[in-house]
């Protein structure tokens, strides 16, 4: 008489794999978050040497951007995570556009002869804080007025509740999900294949509404006053 096979031990095979599966997730997260101060720590150190450039004192630009002295020097030395609203603010006050702030350090003239951006080599700001991440695809330098983003916002990230304005204007196309977008004192809901364009001096503020879904925006922004 033929014995039964063992029955095999699915259930701790199972086991194994979910905890696997835990564990990579747990290290995941541990490197993302040691590379939060050290992204807080780069852009910090950007806005300082922009500052040096323009040769402009912490005072000066503590008064045109209505930032304390004690948050600029936190920023600058990678102690604050800075919002979208805050990194705008100074990068108008220190004539740049936003993507200034991305990648090396800016040499004094801002010159370069950069037409491509390759796809593994997007200079990238995490705003980790509030689930805003933009992917820089145009060549970055400090003079340029031109500038294209990859943005994508986490489930439930936003630039605050507060309007902002900075120079220039923007437009841009929902690669995918929804974003909600504030101008003056209207909110409308797009989805993906919607678009919109705006001056930047405009209040606005973006959102991403939904919980449980990313949204990915192709963004333009033109910096019309810079230099």
């Amino acid at each position: 008489m033929r014995r039964p096979a063992a029955a095999k031990p699915v259930k701790a095979k199972a086991k194994a794999r979910a905890k696997a599966k835990t564990k990579a997730k747990t290290k995941a997260k541990a490197i993302a978050k040691a590379a939060e101060p050290a992204m807080d720590v780069a852009v910090g150190r950007r806005i300082r040497d922009l500052r040096r450039i323009r040769q402009f004192s912490l005072e000066t630009v503590a008064s045109r951007t209505e930032l304390s002295i004690g948050f600029l020097s936190q920023i600058e030395r990678g102690l604050s995570s800075p919002s979208l609203r805050v990194l705008a603010t100074l990068a108008d006050v220190l004539g740049v556009g936003i993507a200034a702030l991305f990648g090396a350090s800016p040499s004094a003239d801002g010159a370069s002869d950069q037409v491509v951006t390759r796809g593994l080599q997007r200079p990238e700001l995490k705003l980790w804080r509030t689930g805003v991440s933009k992917q820089l695809l145009s060549p970055a330098t400090a003079d340029n007025r031109l500038n294209l983003f990859l943005v994508h916002l986490e489930p439930g990230g936003s630039t605050g509740d507060e309007l902002y304005t900075h120079d220039g204007e923007e437009a841009g196309l929902v690669l995918e999900g929804e974003m909600m977008l504030t101008v003056d004192s209207e909110t409308w809901s797009l989805k993906t294949g919607d678009s919109f364009r705006f001056a930047s001096r405009r209040p606005h503020r973006f959102s991403n509404p939904a919980q449980d879904a990313k949204a990915a925006v192709l963004w333009v922004n033109c910096v019309t006053g810079a230099g």
